[in-house]
């Protein structure tokens, strides 16, 4: 330690500074905090309790309350016209070695280390030398980092007490470990490549929730996920896009989206796996499907007839068949529809479950059922060769396609015949000897479609495109509306049609649809427009949307007075209220109330409206994956409609892919039904953008 000092140090003690205040004059030299940074400046002039200073290397003068100034030097040692310039106090800095001297010696000077100096004496405590530029650096230093010794209030240096240091190296510690820690899960969020499962398990909550959010705030709808402040601040340094295809992109680079499942699935009520107990409560179910139940012996004995299933190869939902019965009159056309609430109680576990779901949700991957498949694809479904539980309807048409006789019952049935959709054309085309039934009850449907027609239906016998996954990638399935389909459909409009006459009868609750009356375009019109897409998308575009209540009423594109969907039990939700309430009809048991059944229809719109919206987003991505591999592909095109015509925006139809697209028209004034050019413009699945043009 400095001589000088010691001797100082045994001496009287020094006038307080801050008493010079009131005595202070131009050309003081004085130690300040500016805006946080702390500098040794010369005093210009005072005006009553303000001050301005002069720091050296400052363009302007800084005017400060003089309660903030530190007046160091009363005896005038030093000349305020040298003020040091920065270079030279990063030279002054004292040593560790001198500081932790420094601190030894004032900690265990007095008990409890409570010495205390003023600035001037502590400098003359570390430096061998005492200039302007000295106090300057040692000023800095004091209330920089360091940890050795504090600045009180009272413009004294006390050291701190060895607890004191030792808390704080732990705390120093502790904060370099979190810098560590921080900037470790800032490099990973960084990188340009999929995180391993390893990384992805070192992300901390603080990230995945920040992922979370991210993936949250995408939607097809909006331009920019990052117009949130908060959001905005979260990102910051993640090289993220603002817009939402940027941010969809960052993820999927990152591993962090699986860019095959649709954002709207995460989070929503559906999963293709069920909780435990409802796994465990299917399997009873299964092995008590056998046994009597209640209504079972009260079912009629239906297995003798012909019945038929039809549906698209490799479908597990069983949930209809049909059967011709002939007899003196007109034959009897019978529908089965699956019974799943033979097994089914109302309000159990299970039965929650499916309202909660509201329908099965069908991916270009396969199915997320409504119900387990252990049920649904087993003992609930229509399987051939099994004898099934089923309501089923007869119906007698007459020779206009009305229907002049029906009846509902509970029953058994035994599927004969297990057929996809090309063998039941087969069937229905060569009509073999003894096995016409298939070809009859197609004849019987003609009917029943021509009187639709006369009574105002809109039919659209298009062929539909649709994207599945397989192992190589996704693959396009048009379906054609052959035969076979076509009879099933009609079938299915039939039921729905004897069901709802079957509640207006009984003033029986029921989730009625309809649809209210439109205006279409008149015959001139329609006729200026060449047949086929084109028109039907002039007619589609008058359609309203399809309502659901309590109340029967029309449903215009049907042509039916009153229309009830009752044909898919094991799938939708709905349906299976439809079956309840007839199956409490038929055995004279309380059914649920008007009031009752327009709250569960609430109920089941949302998770409705959400499957919809996945399977959209399902099918979008598959279709931007899909065109990526054919991007230097050609298609004709059709035109139909402008959707936004100022952005040169249109709907077009493509035949071969069966589907109606969006592209941007180029340098054309197309009217409808104009032939078009369909290229890919741009393709990106990663951040789910796909443009087509269209010349």
């Amino acid at each position: 330690m400095p001589a000088s000092w010691l001797c100082f140090h045994s001496s009287t003690p020094r006038a307080d500074p801050q008493a010079l205040t009131n005595t202070a004059s131009p050309g003081d030299t004085v130690a300040v905090i500016l805006k946080g940074t702390p500098l040794i400046g010369r005093l210009l002039s005072t005006k009553g309790s303000r001050a301005v200073i002069f720091f050296s290397g400052q363009r302007r003068n800084q005017e400060l309350p003089l309660r903030e100034l530190t007046f160091f030097d009363p005896e005038g040692r030093f000349s305020s016209e040298d003020l040091p310039h920065p270079e030279q106090i990063q030279e002054r800095c004292p040593s560790a070695r001198t500081t932790g001297e420094a601190w030894s010696l004032l900690e265990s000077d007095q008990p409890g280390g409570q010495a205390r100096l003023d600035l001037l004496d502590f400098c003359d405590l570390l430096l061998p030398s005492v200039d302007l530029a000295g106090i300057a650096a040692v000023w800095a230093w004091l209330l920089g980092s360091q940890g050795w010794f504090r600045w009180r209030r009272d413009r004294l240096i006390q050291p701190l007490s060895a607890q004191d240091i030792r808390r704080q190296h732990r705390q120093d510690r502790a904060e370099q470990v979190a810098i560590q820690r921080e900037q470790r899960q800032q490099d990973l969020l960084l990188q340009s490549h999929p995180l391993t499962e390893t990384q992805k398990n070192e992300l901390d909550s603080k990230r995945w929730d920040l992922i979370g959010d991210l993936i949250q705030s995408l939607d097809a709808e909006s331009a920019d996920v990052c117009d949130d402040p908060d959001l905005q601040k979260r990102v910051k340094g993640l090289d993220i896009a603002g817009d939402a295809a940027g941010v969809r992109e960052w993820l999927v680079v990152r591993g962090l989206l699986d860019p095959d499942q649709p954002i709207a699935l995460r989070g929503s009520v559906w999963s293709r796996t069920f909780p435990e107990h409802l796994d465990q409560q299917a399997e009873q179910l299964v092995s008590s499907a056998d046994a009597e139940h209640s209504g079972d012996s009260e079912r009629l004995d239906l297995t003798g007839l012909a019945t038929y299933s039809l549906d698209d190869q490799g479908t597990q939902e069983v949930d209809d068949a049909l059967s011709l019965e002939q007899g003196d009159g007109a034959p009897w056309i019978w529908i089965h529809i699956a019974d799943p609430a033979r097994l089914i109680e109302h309000d159990s576990p299970l039965d929650l479950e499916a309202r909660r779901r509201a329908t099965s949700l069908y991916l270009a991957d396969g199915v997320m059922p409504m119900l387990p498949l252990a049920l649904a694809a087993g003992p609930l479904s229509l399987r051939a060769g099994h004898r099934c539980a089923a309501i089923s309807v007869a119906v007698q048409l007459a020779e206009d396609g009305e229907v002049i006789d029906e009846r509902i019952v509970r029953s058994w049935v035994k599927p004969r015949y297990g057929l996809t959709y090309a063998e039941g054309d087969e069937l229905i085309e060569l009509a073999p000897p003894g096995d016409e039934s298939l070809s009859e009850l197609s004849s019987l449907m003609e009917r029943r479609m021509r009187w639709r027609r006369n009574q105002g239906a809109l039919t659209f016998e298009r062929s539909e495109g649709r994207f599945r996954r397989s192992d190589s990638g996704p693959a396009l399935q048009v379906i054609d509306p052959s035969s076979a389909r076509l009879m099933v459909s009609e079938a299915m409009l039939l039921m729905g049609a004897v069901v709802a006459s079957f509640g207006q009868r009984h003033e029986l609750a029921l989730p009625y649809r309809s649809q209210p009356t439109a205006e279409l375009p008149s015959n001139d019109e329609l006729e200026r427009i060449p047949e086929g897409p084109a028109r039907d998308a002039a007619i589609r575009r008058c359609l309203s949307r399809g309502v659901q209540g309590t109340q029967p009423m029309r449903h215009f594109s049907l042509g039916l007075p009153a229309y009830v969907q009752a044909t898919s039990p094991i799938r939708r939700y709905a349906d299976l209220l439809v079956h309840r309430q007839i199956i409490a009809q038929l055995s004279s048991a309380p059914t649920l109330t008007q009031e009752r059944i327009g709250e569960l229809i609430e109920d089941l719109d949302n998770p409705l409206r959400q499957s919809i919206q996945i399977s959209r987003e399902d099918q979008r991505h598959w279709q931007q994956v899909w065109f990526a591999e054919r991007a230097e592909a050609t298609w004709d095109a059709v035109f139909l409609r402008w959707l936004r015509p100022q952005d040169q925006l249109a709907l077009v139809h493509v035949a071969d892919l069966a589907m109606d697209l969006v592209g941007h028209v180029v340098s054309a004034d197309p009217a409808p039904g104009d032939p078009l050019q369909l290229k890919v413009n741009r393709v990106n699945p990663n951040r789910g953008e796909l443009q087509l043009q269209l010349s």
